[in-house]
């Protein structure tokens, strides 16, 4: 790597790590590389299928339900009545209480994502309106993947909001792209994808762009699926509890430690949204090997903020997304250390 190479993994690990900063910010304000073909071991936890486990409602067995009127041969004293209309009984729908945890989330039950119908055609990755209309049609297709499968588990979903520029704008978290960065970011303050097209396809200063690593458009779109799966870490409760984790933590490695499993669980979950659109997007057998190199080439690097994890690492859970391809096995937060490192 030459010079210019090194001064932009400097810039652009510097950026990434200011934008997890703001991020922070933001949360505290609301709530006051090679290649590997070894998949990650699949995580330990296993969740229950049946999201009302702990939670239904059942008839009741108390006699005191019976109706009070019975039918009898005996004779009675009372005068005749007419017989009094039924009340009508009105049995509220099952409650279902949100795990917003880090290691047994509600969301880990929520299995695979749907195989969507989602076709990218031509776009080039150096046109503005190009890129932009398929960041934005993408989009969509990345809400019809999550709405059903969060929406089963009883979460609340909502779409995010984008801001797609040609150079660069503010947003609420910031610039974007901020200074010698071309990474696009995700601000929960207003729940909105911020990116830069140009940045993106073609880099930011000394700051390689993802076009000038793989010049097809699935390296893009998958990393705003990444983006988007910080937004999925915010409808959760996730990225909630990573803060207070992060806030409880005591040393600044620590909190580097969880800045990586935060990430690298949006990039598995990025591998489980390029898997379901592969037959139609389409993501060949070769674009797939693309991918996979394009993921081993992402990531921190010795003698840098180490926020994102390794490109080796980024490649390994972009991989566990894709070939495990279920909501718990992106469970981060109960994997070994050295795998999210």
């Amino acid at each position: 790597m030459g010079v210019g190479g090194v001064l932009g993994v400097v810039f652009g690990s510097l950026a990434a790590l200011f934008v997890l900063i703001v991020i922070g910010a933001v949360l505290i304000d609301r709530a006051a590389g090679s290649d590997t073909s070894t998949p990650l071991a699949i995580p330990t936890y296993e969740p229950s299928d049946d999201p009302f486990d702990r939670h239904s409602d059942r008839p009741s067995d108390d006699p005191s339900d019976e109706p009070a009127d019975r039918e009898t041969d005996e004779p009675t004293r009372q005068p005749t009545r007419e017989p009094e209309e039924p009340e009508t009984t009105v049995t509220p729908p099952a409650t279902v209480t949100l795990d917003t945890s880090l290691k047994t989330n509600t969301m880990y039950k929520a299995g695979t994502l749907p195989r969507l119908n989602c076709r990218a055609g031509n776009a080039g990755i150096h046109s503005h309106s190009q890129l932009k209309a398929l960041i934005l049609k993408t989009g969509k297709c990345m809400d019809r993947a999550w709405h059903p499968i969060l929406d089963k588990q009883g979460i609340r979903f909502s779409p995010p909001g984008y801001a797609i520029a040609s150079g660069r704008g503010r947003g609420a978290c910031g610039d974007y792209p901020s200074a010698g960065s071309m990474v696009p970011y995700y601000c929960p303050r207003n729940n909105t994808i911020y990116a830069s097209t140009s940045a993106m396809a073609r880099g930011n200063g000394n700051t390689r762009g993802y076009g000038q690593i793989i010049s097809w458009h699935g390296g893009i779109i998958s990393m705003m699926a990444h983006e988007y799966g910080h937004h999925v870490q915010n409808i959760t409760g996730l990225m909630d509890s990573w803060w207070r984790s992060t806030l409880d933590s005591g040393s600044q490695s620590g909190k580097l430690a969880l800045s990586r499993r935060l990430e690298l669980q949006a990039t598995c979950f990025a591998g489980m949204w390029m898997r379901s659109v592969a037959s139609s997007y389409p993501v060949n057998t070769a674009d797939r090997g693309r991918l996979f190199s394009f993921y081993a080439q992402v990531g921190d690097y010795p003698g840098w903020p180490r926020d994102h994890g390794k490109p080796v690492n980024n490649n390994r859970w972009f991989r566990q997304g894709w070939e495990r391809n279920k909501a718990y096995q992106c469970n981060t937060w109960l994997a070994p250390s050295s795998t999210v490192s």
